[in-house]
């Protein structure tokens, strides 16, 4: 393949990556920002009772582009609509592009190992890096699926501890670029994986029970939305590895472990806006 060929698809692929990434982490974060306005109408139902003849807030109110938009959170609607928005496909395209980019870069272009003194050869790395993004998912999985982190704190703390691990593990293996990247679309992976594995199932279960007539599971909703909570932390962490290429300030793991606790903090802030 010639190298005008390669120039042009990596530009191609980066720029749908790029923009992709910003559809879906636009949307998650809007409806995070959303639900924690729902929970404060909620909470200040719960405190004070409305007055006499007038009805508990129940809406948000929005202004955007010249126009003004009602929003109202129903766990249970009571029409079940021709057409629902599921915001879906931003996230497998932002995961289908990087997932190329990754092959076009580095598998490709074999910048997976350095050129001198590799611990591994390219072809298994190649293997590794592949193994590690399905052990990652399962990994991460299974430790929220289990009824193992019934408290949170402790679930976050196991998890730092993997992805200290695993940072080191990749820089050990890979060389820093590569392991920065790896890094990344290892969480890119879980996130994508928390779309479509976690989170769209129980939302069809939902509309299914709707249709049916019945109530949908509010518990497999709780774990849903536990899901698309992980995602709005792990993404910042994503977006600083993806960054990475333009800082050799962060190729160390001991760095990167830092800003994804700090990504992490930053989330946190970033929720409670």
């Amino acid at each position: 393949m010639s190298p005008n060929i390669i120039n042009w698809t990596d530009l191609v692929i980066r720029w749908t990556h790029v923009f992709a990434g910003i559809l879906w982490v636009g949307t998650t974060y809007y409806f995070t920002w959303l639900d924690g306005r729902f929970s404060e109408l909620e909470s200040r139902a719960r405190g004070s009772a409305p007055k006499p003849g007038e009805a508990p807030e129940k809406h948000v109110w929005m202004v955007h582009s010249g126009g003004f938009y009602l929003v109202e959170k129903q766990r249970v609607p009571n029409v079940m609509p021709e057409k629902l928005h599921w915001f879906r496909w931003e996230a497998a395209l932002t995961w289908l592009s990087g997932f190329l980019l990754l092959a076009l870069v580095y598998y490709h272009g074999r910048q997976l190992v350095p050129p001198e003194d590799a611990a591994i050869s390219p072809h298994a790395a190649l293997w590794v890096s592949l193994g590690s993004l399905i052990v990652g998912w399962l990994v991460y999985d299974l430790l929220w699926s289990s009824k193992l982190f019934k408290n949170e704190l402790v679930g976050v703390v196991v998890c730092y501890g993997l992805v200290v691990a695993s940072a080191y593990g990749l820089f050990r293996i890979f060389s820093a670029r590569a392991a920065c990247i790896q890094l990344g679309a290892i969480f890119g992976t879980i996130m994508v994986a928390n779309v479509w594995m976690r989170i769209l199932p129980a939302q069809r279960r939902m509309v299914a029970a709707l249709k049916a007539g019945k109530e949908p599971d509010q518990e497999e909703a709780k774990r849903a939305k536990a899901r698309s909570k992980h995602n709005t932390f792990i993404v910042l962490p994503v977006v600083v590895l993806m960054l990475s290429y333009h800082f050799p300030v962060t190729y160390d793991w001991k760095v990167i472990s830092g800003l994804v606790l700090v990504g992490w903090g930053v989330a946190k802030v970033i929720r409670r806006a």
